[in-house]
C-alpha cells in the first residue's frame, strides 16, 4: 500500500512521447529540405514474404514515416527469393544515396533457407537504422555511442529519463538478454553508469535479484512473469513484452498483456509502461529518429564539402631525376580512399585495380544543387617542340592548392595518345615532382577509353563501305527484305529505322504498308563514295596509313576507293565524347555525325548508316571519367584526349563538371586547354565553354625562358638533340626579343573578358635576371600577377605563389566572359576573326575548295556552328618554321570539313597532318618490360 506523499503506478506513455518525438522530427525533416532543396530522408523497409503480423507492423512504420516527412518504401519480395538474391537487393540499397536507412523486417519469411544474422549484417552500418548490425551492436559493447542505437532498448532509455529517475549510480536489472533488447539495454544503462545486473533462465534467486532494482527492464517474453511483491518500491519498471494471453470477456477472445503483472506491479512501481502503449510505440519512434539521424549525416556531408585528404609526402632530390624513377618512388594510395576522402559513394567509383577507377555519372545527380567550384583553364604560350610544362603546371597548381593551401582542388587533364607516348613528344603526365601517379598506367591504356573510340570510329566506317557494297550489288527488293527481315514469321522495323523513316516524311510503322517507292528511299542511302569523308582511326603514329586504298579483294568485286587513317584523338568521336553532357547527349552527337553526302547532295549521317545505338554501347563507360592523384595524393579526373592541333583540344566538360561539383563552392578545379592560347584555349572558350555552359574564373598562362629565346629568333629547338648554348646560359636579349609572343597570348586571354595569370615555368638553367624581364613585360601588358614556379624541381610547394595569386584573383565573382564571335554571322567571318584577332593575321585566303564548301554548309544549315581551326602549334601563323608574334601576314585555310555531332566546322590551315609518323629514334628503342617484376622501363 502507498503511504503518504508516495505515488505508484504513474503511466509511462509510450504513445504520448512518441507522438512528441515525430513532431520534433517532422520539424527536423522540414528544416532539412529548407538547407536542401528537395531533400527528404529516405527509408527501405525489406519484407520477404507476406506474413500478416509483419504487414501490421510494416504499415505502422510507414504511417509514422509519413507524418514525418520520411520518404518511406517498402520493398516487397518473394518467398520464393534466395539468400544470394537478398543480399544483392541489399546491396542496391547499401549505394543508393536516397536511402538513408534500410531496415529487414523479421522474421524472413522464405521457402529458402537464410541466414537472418548475415542479412542484418549486410545492410551498411550507416544505413542500418535498426541498429542489428553486428558492427553497431559492437559499438554500444565499447560505449561508442556514435552508431546507431537499437530501436527498442533506445525507446527503453528514452522513457527511463522521462521518468525523472537518476540513472547514474541507481541499480538496474535487466530480465532477458536477447541480442534485440536484454543485451543492448544493460550496455546503454551500463554506459549512462548505472549499476547493472542482468538476469536471465538460470539465475537463482530471481525475485530477490529483482527486489533490488531502482530501474527494472524485463524482456523475457512470459506472460505476468514478474510479480508485484518481487518489485522495489518506488522502482521504475519498463515491460518490453508483449503477449497473447486468453480473455474470455473479450470479443476476439485474448489480450495483450506484458511480461509484467500489470495490476499488481502499479501498486509499488513509481512509474511503469503500460502494455499496449509502452515501449512498443518508442521502438517505431526511435526508428524514425535513426532514419532521420542518418538523412541530417548524409546531408552534413553535402553541405560541408570539405575534404579529408591523406597527403603523400615527397623529398625531392637534387639534381632532378628521370619522371619515371620518381613516380616509382611514391606509393599511391588505394584509389578506393581517394575516392572516399573526395566524397565520392563507393557505387560511383568503378575500380580498375587499386590505383584507377572510373566515376559514375549519376555523381552529378547526386550533387546537381551543389554550388560549382571556382575553375581555372591553364593555357600556354606558343612552345617549343619539348612542351613548357603545361600539364606540369596543371598537376602543380592543383598539389599547392591541396596539399599546401588547404584547399579542395582537382585536375582535369587529357588522356595522352599513345602517338606521342612511342614516338618522340612522350607522355602528358607532367613531369619531375608535379605529376599523375602510376604515370605508366596513365601514358598507356589506361583504362582504355581511346581503344573504345577506335572502336566505335572504326565502326562506323566499316558500316559505310559495307552499305556502298551492298547497295551497289543488289536490287532494291533484296535489299529492303535484308534490311527488314522477317522474325518468327513477322517483319517489324528497328528504333533506328522508325528514326529514318520519320526523317524521309514516311509516317508508317509496318514494312507491310509502305510503297515501292518508298521501300527504295527507305532502303538506299545512295551514297556517293568519292564524298565520303569519314576516316578509320588507330592511336599509333603510322606514315602509311595516311592515303590507302581499300577494296582490293576479290569478294569486294572491284569496289575499290581511296581513303585514309587519322590518329584516334582526332577522330570526331573523341571530340563528342569530349563535349557530351551525359549518355544521351552523347547518343544524339553520334547520330548526327555526317559521314557523306548522297548522289543528290544532302547529307548522310551515322543514324541513318544504323550506327548510332552500337557506338554508343561501345563509349558507355569511356563517357566516364578516370580518376587517378598526383605524386602528393591529390585527386585527378583524366578523361578524353582530342589534340589542340587537329581538334578542339581540351579535356571533357563531364569530368570539369564532376570535379566542380565535388570540390564545392570554395574549391578549385583546374583544367587543361592543349598548346597554346591560339589554339586550345581559343576553342575552349568558343567551342567548349559555349557549348557547355562553363564559364571559367581564370586563366593561368604558362610561359618558359627557354621558349621566349627560341621566339627572340635563338636556334631551332629540335626533339633528340641537345639544346643550343643560348638556352643554357643567360641571354637577356633573345628573352626580350622573344616577349611579343607573351604579349599576344596574355592579350588571347583578355580578350574573352578573363583575368589571367602568368605562371612562369622554372628550368634549372634560367636566371634571375631573365626571369625578372618576363615578369615584368607579362604585368605591362595587362597580367593581373606574373609569378614564378619550380613546381618541376619542388612539386606542389614549387607553385606555393602560384597558388597564392591564383587563391587572390579568384576571390571576387567574375561575370565578364565573352565569346570572341556570335554563331549567327557567316562562317567566314567567323574565321576572319580568330585569324586577325588570335593570330594577327591581316587577311585569309580561303582555297576555292573551302569557299565551295563554306557555301555548301551554308545551305545545309551548318551556318550557326562555331570554327574549330586546325593549324601548326609552333607558330601563330600556319607555318610552323615562323617564331614570334608576326603581324598583317595573310593566313592561308586549304582545307575544310565539318563535325555536326561534335558541332563545329573544322578550318585546316597550312600542312596539317592528322596521323604522325615515327621519327628515325622514336622513344620505343628506350622501352622494355622487365618480365620478372612486369615493370615497365624507358619510358621517360
Amino acid at each position: 500500500m502507498a503511504t503518504e506523499g508516495e505515488t505508484f503506478g504513474k503511466l509511462l506513455s509510450g504513445t504520448e512521447i512518441a507522438k512528441e518525438i515525430r513532431a520534433s522530427l517532422a520539424t527536423e525533416v522540414a528544416e532539412l529540405s529548407k538547407q536542401i532543396p528537395n531533400y527528404k530522408p529516405g527509408l527501405a523497409i525489406v519484407q520477404v514474404g507476406g506474413r500478416e503480423d509483419s504487414n501490421v507492423y510494416i504499415r505502422m512504420k510507414i504511417k509514422a514515416a509519413q507524418e514525418i516527412g520520411i520518404e518511406a518504401v517498402h520493398v516487397k519480395l518473394p518467398k520464393s527469393i534466395t539468400e544470394t538474391e537478398l543480399l544483392m537487393k541489399l546491396e542496391k540499397l547499401n549505394n543508393d544515396p536516397n536511402v538513408h536507412g534500410i531496415i529487414v523486417q523479421m522474421p524472413l519469411d522464405s521457402d529458402n533457407p537464410i541466414d537472418a544474422h548475415l542479412i542484418t549484417d549486410a545492410v551498411k552500418p550507416e544505413k542500418d537504422v535498426d541498429g542489428l548490425n553486428t558492427i553497431n551492436e559492437g559499438k554500444v559493447a565499447v560505449g561508442d555511442l556514435t552508431g546507431f542505437l537499437p530501436c527498442t532498448p533506445n525507446g527503453v532509455m528514452e522513457l527511463i529519463k522521462r521518468s525523472g529517475i537518476k540513472i547514474a549510480g541507481s541499480n538496474a536489472v535487466v530480465l532477458g538478454r536477447s541480442k534485440i533488447v536484454g543485451t543492448p539495454a544493460s550496455e546503454l544503462l551500463k554506459w549512462h553508469h548505472a549499476t547493472v545486473t542482468v538476469c536471465h533462465s538460470k539465475t537463482k534467486n530471481l525475485d530477490q535479484e529483482i527486489s533490488r532494482a531502482d530501474i527494472l527492464v524485463v524482456a523475457v517474453g512470459v506472460p505476468q512473469m514478474v510479480k508485484g511483491h518481487w518489485i522495489k518500491r518506488g522502482a521504475v519498471v519498463i515491460d518490453c513484452g508483449i503477449n497473447s494471453i486468453r480473455d474470455p470477456s473479450k470479443k476476439s477472445g485474448s489480450r495483450l498483456v506484458g511480461d509484467v503483472a500489470f495490476e499488481e506491479a502499479k501498486e509499488v512501481a513509481s512509474y511503469i509502461t503500460p502494455v499496449p502503449g509502452g515501449v512498443g510505440p518508442l521502438t517505431v519512434a526511435m526508428l524514425m529518429k535513426n532514419t532521420v539521424l542518418s538523412a541530417q549525416r548524409a546531408a552534413k556531408k553535402l553541405l560541408n564539402t570539405t575534404w579529408n585528404l591523406r597527403l603523400l609526402p615527397i623529398t625531392p632530390a637534387t639534381p632532378v631525376p628521370r619522371d619515371i624513377v620518381i613516380a616509382r618512388a611514391q606509393e599511391p594510395k588505394n584509389i578506393s580512399q581517394l575516392a572516399n576522402e573526395i566524397g565520392l559513394l563507393p557505387s560511383e567509383v568503378h575500380l580498375y585495380g587499386d590505383k584507377k577507377a572510373k566515376v559514375n555519372l549519376s555523381v552529378l545527380k547526386r550533387l546537381e544543387l551543389q554550388k560549382p567550384g571556382k575553375f581555372v583553364v591553364v593555357a600556354g604560350i606558343t612552345p617549343t617542340p619539348l612542351g613548357e610544362g603545361k600539364s606540369t603546371t596543371t598537376i602543380g597548381l592543383v598539389q599547392a592548392l591541396a596539399a599546401h593551401k588547404q584547399k579542395n582542388a582537382f585536375a582535369c587533364v587529357r588522356q595522352p595518345s599513345q602517338g606521342p607516348t612511342f614516338g618522340i613528344k612522350g607522355g602528358a603526365a607532367g613531369g619531375g615532382y608535379s605529376q599523375v601517379i602510376p604515370m605508366d598506367e596513365f601514358n598507356l591504356h589506361l583504362t582504355g577509353d581511346i581503344h573504345a573510340v577506335t572502336a566505335a570510329n572504326n565502326l562506323l566506317a566499316a558500316q559505310i563501305d559495307a552499305r556502298i557494297f551492298h547497295e551497289a550489288t543488289q536490287n532494291d527488293k533484296g535489299l529492303f527484305d535484308r534490311l527488314v527481315p522477317a522474325k518468327n514469321g513477322k517483319r517489324s522495323f528497328s528504333k533506328i529505322q522508325v528514326r529514318r523513316l520519320q526523317r524521309l516524311g514516311i509516317n508508317k510503322t509496318s514494312p507491310e504498308d509502305l510503297t515501292e517507292e518508298e521501300q527504295r528511299k527507305f532502303a538506299r542511302l545512295d551514297i556517293d563514295p568519292k564524298s565520303v569523308t569519314w576516316q578509320r582511326v588507330v592511336d599509333t603514329n603510322d606514315r602509311f596509313l595516311r592515303k590507302i586504298t581499300i577494296g582490293q579483294s576479290p569478294s569486294e568485286k572491284g569496289h575499290t576507293r581511296e581513303t585514309g587513317f587519322a590518329m584516334t584523338v582526332a577522330s570526331e568521336i573523341m571530340a563528342i565524347l569530349a563535349l557530351a553532357e551525359n549518355l544521351e547527349d552523347m547518343k544524339q552527337r553520334l547520330g548526327k555525325i555526317v559521314v557523306a553526302v548522297d548522289k543528290q547532295g544532302q547529307p548522310v549521317c551515322a543514324d541513318d548508316l544504323g550506327a548510332t545505338g552500337a557506338m554508343a554501347i561501345l563509349l558507355k563507360d569511356a563517357i566516364q571519367p578516370t580518376l587517378m592523384q598526383s605524386l602528393e595524393g591529390t585527386p585527378v579526373l583524366v578523361h578524353c584526349g582530342p589534340f589542340a592541333n587537329i581538334a578542339h583540344g581540351c579535356s571533357s566538360v563531364i569530368a570539369d563538371k564532376v570535379a566542380l561539383k565535388l570540390v564545392g563552392p570554395e574549391g578549385f578545379v583546374v583544367t587543361e586547354a592543349g598548346f597554346g592560347s591560339d589554339i586550345g584555349m581559343e576553342k575552349f572558350f568558343n567551342i567548349k565553354c559555349r557549348s557547355s555552359g562553363l564559364v571559367p574564373n581564370l586563366v593561368v598562362l604558362v610561359a618558359s625562358v627557354r621558349a621566349l629565346k627560341m621566339h627572340g629568333n635563338g636556334h631551332p629547338v629540335v626533339p633528340g638533340i641537345p639544346l643550343h648554348d643560348d638556352y643554357v646560359h643567360e641571354n637577356i636579349e633573345l628573352v626580350k626579343k622573344g616577349l611579343p609572343n607573351l604579349q599576344q597570348h596574355i592579350q588571347n586571354c583578355i580578350k574573352f573578358g578573363v583575368p589571367v595569370v602568368v605562371a612562369i615555368n622554372k628550368f634549372s638553367s634560367d636566371t634571375a635576371a631573365e626571369l625578372k624581364v618576363i615578369k615584368e613585360a607579362a604585368l605591362s601588358c595587362g597580367a593581373a600577377s606574373a609569378v614564378v614556379c619550380n613546381h618541376w624541381a619542388e612539386g606542389g610547394l614549387g607553385a606555393a605563389d602560384l597558388a597564392d595569386s591564383v587563391i587572390q584573383q579568384t576571390c571576387h565573382p567574375t561575370g565578364n566572359m565573352r565569346f570572341l564571335y556570335d554563331l549567327t554571322i557567316p562562317l567566314e567571318e567567323k574565321i576572319n576573326i580568330i585569324a586577325q584577332q588570335m593570330y594577327g593575321a591581316g587577311n585569309v585566303e580561303l582555297s576555292p575548295h573551302v569557299q565551295k564548301m563554306l557555301q555548301t554548309y551554308t545551305e545545309q544549315g551548318y551556318h550557326n556552328l562555331p570554327i574549330c581551326m586546325a593549324k601548326t602549334s609552333n607558330s601563330l601563323t600556319g607555318d610552323p618554321s615562323i617564331k614570334g608574334a608576326p603581324k598583317g601576314f595573310t593566313l592561308k585555310v586549304n582545307d575544310v570539313f565539318i563535325s555536326v555531332g561534335a558541332g563545329f566546322v573544322v578550318t585546316v590551315v597550312g600542312e596539317i597532318s592528322r596521323l604522325p609518323g615515327l621519327g628515325v629514334r622514336p622513344n620505343i628503342y628506350d622501352m622494355d618490360l622487365d618480365t620478372e617484376t612486369e615493370e615497365i622501363e624507358g619510358l621517360f
